[in-house]
């Protein structure tokens, strides 16, 4: 067995750093839902900021743009120039996207200082991508609605997710060979 372990010793290194991490962060991500019910934000502090954020780049654009609490599930309703658009929910504001990448990153962590660089750089750009992605999904089911299914169940996860691919990719690329031997 302990020539298996000496054998797989990445592989191992990567798994349990990859679950370790990834249980650890959503562990206090539910935290923070189970404590922001009944707060000043509803639904929750960053899905009601992405909600928001959306929405005045929504009106940036020259679209009348609002945000409503919904008030029998928690969500955010979306309209644009007076037309309900679509619901923001939890899983709209990318933190469980993140917290994803994150965990990949630190699987294979390499310098402190370069990690938490690029942890924070990705976190950031995939939180505005997600923004991004909302809003033009938001203005492409205001003038293409028959589209729905696809631009909501295809055409948008993939780009975040694509995303988070090419920023995992990036950084495996970047790895230094002597790190993990």
């Amino acid at each position: 067995m302990k020539a298996l372990f000496t054998k797989y010793k990445t592989v191992v290194r990567f798994v349990v750093l990859f679950l370790g991490s990834y249980l650890v962060l959503s562990v206090l991500y539910s935290i923070y839902l189970q404590t922001s019910v009944g707060g000043n934000y509803y639904p929750d502090f960053v899905t009601h900021l992405v909600s928001r954020q959306s929405s005045a780049v929504i009106s940036g654009l020259g679209y009348e743009a609002a945000v409503i609490p919904n008030e029998i599930e928690p969500t955010m309703k979306l309209y644009v120039n007076g037309k309900y658009m679509a619901r923001i929910i939890e899983g709209c504001n990318a933190i469980s996207i993140i917290i994803l990448f994150m965990a990949f990153i630190i699987s294979f962590a390499q310098r402190f200082k370069r990690t938490i660089l690029f942890l924070f750089a990705g976190a950031v750009l995939l939180y505005a991508v997600n923004i991004l992605r909302i809003v033009v999904l938001a203005i492409s089911l205001y003038h293409f609605p028959e589209y729905k299914n696809i631009l909501h169940g295809v055409v948008f996860p993939g780009l975040i997710y694509g995303m988070v691919f090419l920023l995992w990719m990036i950084w495996v690329r970047n790895l230094k060979p002597h790190t993990f031997k």
